[in-house]
């Protein structure tokens, strides 16, 4: 509706303009007829006195701005809508600019030939050099004049020299001679010499010349060169003119004092000034006839101009009708691109038309039907796949939070090695981030000795042709080695082609030591009871025969020595076996509230009283608060740590118990450092075994009953490096049981 009224407007504005092109016509060729006529019968008559004729050229030109007015306003209507980038507006000014230049481009050469031609004949009524002659006449006199000047005035310089050196008083006749002399050389009128109180006392006058004719000279210039200034000047008199020049006499003695003046007259006769007279009105009527050239070439350049706007005018509004014509259908298919673009696939466009134009439309209308229905397949697809992205999705981050919650690790890896996925576990396990693993290969992410176990049971599966493999390998972290189970499998899709491989990684480091202390428990079991019976008899045995025989041989050092050898090591055998019995009958711990910093002030209380040689020291945490643990466990831990610390620090060392309340993890942490020489890293995996020592004289059996221990408080030990040198012990026990 908006478009449809927006075209009745253009249509209206159109008849508007063709109306008052019809009516602007007819007057813009009377009103050239008429000046035409007008100044064909004017003749000679100057245009400044020709009323009519300024008020038709007037007119032509005020026609004249109208059609420029016209012309510009279209094109300015055509920049606003190619600037306000209007639909069909580009089109709309190719299309003029191609009607207006196939016409404007003859227009101009015909207007530029005829303006040429008229120039050329108005041109040619004033090719005699007359006002050139004029000119010159009138310089020659004006040059005459001043030439004459400049001669009078030099000649009473010259003179007034040699009357200040001859005298120029009233009786000197030769100086009298003298000026009557340079009278008739010159054709002087007069010369006048006058005394510095300005008492003529010298006057020559010419023989030609009435003495009445010539007036005196002008006191005023008289009284000039007196002061020391010559000039010169023209004095016009009814008979004609005179040319006077005067100059001041300057005294021999003293040339800077003027003792008089000269005054020359040059006489010009009447006859001559009338003649340089009529020069000058020739030549000012000559410049009057000489205006009316270029109004009559104005006349003419008004015309054909006003001739060729009107023709640049006329293709200026037919090109706009023809691209109206064209570009309407155009625009309203162009505005249809833009509403389907915008998603408006319902837009339709009506026309009667039975040409290319209608035919253009229908297939439009046709192309937005066939879009609206693959728009309706195209969202149902998109709804079809936005459910099953969601249900992949939903898959995925449930497989996610699986993997994420597994006890084991799990790794993905495409065909060209990249790690495609890895859960929280794996990456524990593997020393490293999953963020940082993910889209890694994976010889980036594992350590070199990891890689080679990798690529050792990649090339076994490939040399037994299996899609999986199970081995256990061991993986040393920074501060503990891990017994791992891999279970490599390969990745294959329906068609069996290769994907990549998926490694599930569970550690069984605290499932094998949990087995070995079984084992180890139940074999101390068996020694214990299979060795302390005999061990009884025995000792008692060898206490008999020391006591019957003993006496019967007083000197017989072999047998006191052998059977007291027999008793000792007894000895030392039931306490093995004790400590088996121990290990193997680990008393269930009886927690009842305790400060921890208690036992650990009570235990190095009793250290740093026995041990003068070695530094204890004590770090407690303040905040740590009363736990629930077995006070006689515990102590027997302390004891069993600070004895290992001091057995490696020797003398001189140092030995240091800390406590802290990790409020984060919720853990109270208990630490026995030593300045010792460290544990190797290979034995920090066995050290907490049954039977395994780095002692001579150990039994292997104090660190597994720490551990035993520490289990029974649902605590974790563990041992790492102190630095710069020696071991720590940290004992973490959970705070889920802390009373306050």
């Amino acid at each position: 509706m908006k478009d449809t009224q927006r075209l009745d407007a253009e249509q209206k504005r159109r008849r508007r303009e063709f109306v008052i092109i019809l009516v602007l016509i007819p007057i813009v060729a009377l009103l050239t007829w008429t000046e035409s006529h007008i100044s064909s019968i004017s003749g000679g008559v100057p245009v400044a006195t020709n009323i009519l004729l300024l008020a038709l050229l007037n007119v032509n030109i005020i026609l004249l701005i109208l059609l420029i007015f016209l012309v510009l306003r279209n094109a300015v209507k055509i920049y606003m809508e190619r600037r306000r980038k209007v639909m069909g507006s580009r089109l709309m000014t190719k299309l003029i600019t191609s009607f207006v230049t196939l016409t404007i481009v003859p227009t101009f050469i015909l207007f530029f030939v005829v303006i040429g031609f008229i120039n050329r004949s108005i041109d040619g009524w004033f090719a005699i050099n007359i006002e050139g002659s004029l000119q010159e006449s009138l310089d020659l006199a004006r040059n005459y004049y001043n030439d004459m000047n400049e001669r009078v005035t030099a000649s009473a310089r010259s003179i007034a020299i040699v009357a200040s050196k001859q005298g120029f008083g009233a009786d000197n006749d030769r100086f009298r001679a003298y000026l009557d002399e340079r009278v008739e050389e010159n054709d002087f009128a007069t010369v006048e010499v006058y005394h510095a109180d300005g008492r003529r006392v010298a006057y020559s006058v010419a023989q030609r010349v009435n003495r009445t004719t010539v007036p005196d000279v002008d006191q005023e210039a008289v009284l000039k060169a007196l002061r020391g200034e010559a000039s010169g000047f023209v004095q016009t008199l009814q008979v004609g003119d005179v040319v006077r020049g005067v100059a001041p006499i300057p005294s021999v003695s003293n040339p800077d004092k003027v003792v008089g003046a000269v005054a020359v007259s040059y006489y010009v006769p009447k006859s001559l000034i009338d003649k340089m007279k009529e020069i000058s009105a020739a030549f000012e009527g000559y410049k009057q006839l000489k205006l009316i050239k270029n109004p009559v070439k104005a006349k003419y350049f008004t015309i054909l101009l006003i001739i060729t706007l009107v023709i640049v005018f006329f293709s200026t509004w037919i090109g706009r009708y023809i691209a109206r014509e064209i570009t309407v259908p155009i625009q309203e298919l162009a505005e249809g691109t833009h509403a389907v673009a915008s998603g408006n696939l319902d837009f339709r466009i009506k026309t009667d038309s039975k040409d290319e134009i209608g035919l253009l439309v229908n297939s439009f209308n046709r192309m937005t039907e066939d879009l609206k229905a693959g728009k309706t397949k195209l969202e149902d697809a998109n709804l079809e796949l936005r459910r099953t992205n969601t249900e992949l999705d939903q898959r995925r981050r449930y497989i996610e939070i699986v993997l994420g919650n597994v006890p084991a690790g799990v790794v993905s890896i495409d065909k060209l090695g990249r790690i495609v996925s890895i859960n929280r576990v794996a990456a524990e396990i593997l020393g490293t981030d999953e963020g940082y693993a993910l889209g890694k290969v994976y010889k980036e992410v594992l350590r070199p000795e990891d890689q080679e176990a990798f690529r050792e049971m990649i090339r076994e599966m490939n040399e037994m042709g299996a899609e999986s493999l199970e081995r256990q390998i061991k993986v040393a972290l920074e501060d503990k080695a891990m017994t791992v189970l891999v279970n490599l499998n390969a990745l294959k899709d329906e068609s069996g082609s290769y994907l990549g491989m998926v490694a599930v990684l569970d550690d069984l480091t605290h499932l094998l030591k949990t087995q070995r202390m079984f084992a180890w428990k139940e074999v101390a079991r068996r020694i214990a009871h299979e060795i302390k019976n005999p061990l009884t008899p025995i000792k008692l045995s060898a206490q008999r025969l020391r006591k019957k025989y003993l006496d019967r041989f007083p000197g017989d050092e072999v047998f006191d020595e052998c059977t007291t050898t027999i008793i000792r090591q007894v000895d030392e055998l039931k306490t093995l076996v004790n400590e088996f019995s121990s290990f193997a009958r680990m008393p269930a711990s009886n927690p009842s509230p305790n400060d921890l910093n208690e036992i650990v002030q009570e235990t190095v209380s009793l250290y740093k009283a026995g041990q003068r040689r070695i530094r204890f020291d004590s770090v407690l945490d303040k905040r740590l608060p009363v736990l629930d643990i077995d006070r006689d466990q515990i102590k027997r831990v302390l004891i069993n740590l600070i004895d290992n610390a001091i057995a490696a620090v020797g003398e001189d060392g140092e030995v240091r118990v800390e406590t802290l309340l990790v409020e984060e993890l919720q853990l109270a942490r208990l630490e026995v450092v030593d300045s010792g020489a460290g544990i190797p890293a290979d034995v920090k995996e066995r050290l907490f075994e049954p039977y395994f020592s780095t002692k001579r004289s150990g039994t292997g059996l104090g660190l597994a009953i720490v551990s035993n221990i520490i289990a029974d408080h649902n605590g974790y030990i563990r041992v790492k490096d102190n630095m710069p040198h020696g071991t720590r012990f940290v004992i973490e026990l959970p705070v889920k049981a802390i009373t306050i």
